[in-house]
């Protein structure tokens, strides 16, 4: 127990032999391999995260360009549909110009052309106006 009550020496020589100078260089080299590989797993680190971001900024951009697409689809589609709509009615007009009973009936309606023997009265078609929505105000 006096040993350790005892106050150490304040310079104390360390013994300069061939041991104690390569356990001293393996501590160095040790102590740099361990500096080399804290900065190659940085490195790799960033790399990492670059090439990440680089993948997640081409999925967003890639998942927005579909959506934008899809829309366009949708959008397309529909002004397909009412021309393939008006496609069919004027295929079924033009079957009707065929039918010479169909051109007599819409001459005398649009041109008031009349048959033989025939009197056309024009009768005004009732207008709505807004008399009565007026008058309720």
């Amino acid at each position: 127990m006096e040993q350790r009550n005892r106050k150490p020496s304040a310079t104390v020589a360390s013994i300069e032999t061939e041991y104690v100078r390569s356990l001293r260089k393996k501590e160095i080299w040790r102590h740099k391999q361990k500096r080399r590989l804290q900065k190659r797993l940085i490195v790799y680190a960033v790399i990492t995260f670059v090439i990440f971001g680089g993948l997640t900024n081409t999925f967003i951009q890639q998942k927005q360009t579909l959506s934008a697409k899809e829309a366009e689809k949708e959008k397309v589609l529909a002004q397909l549909s009412e021309v393939q709509e008006e496609q069919e009615m004027l295929k079924r007009q033009l079957v009707k110009l065929d039918d010479e009973e169909y051109i007599a009936k819409l001459a005398r309606k649009e041109y008031f052309l009349s048959d033989k023997n025939e009197i056309i009265f024009s009768v005004p078609e009732k207008k709505k106006t807004d008399k009565k929505d007026d008058g309720k105000e």
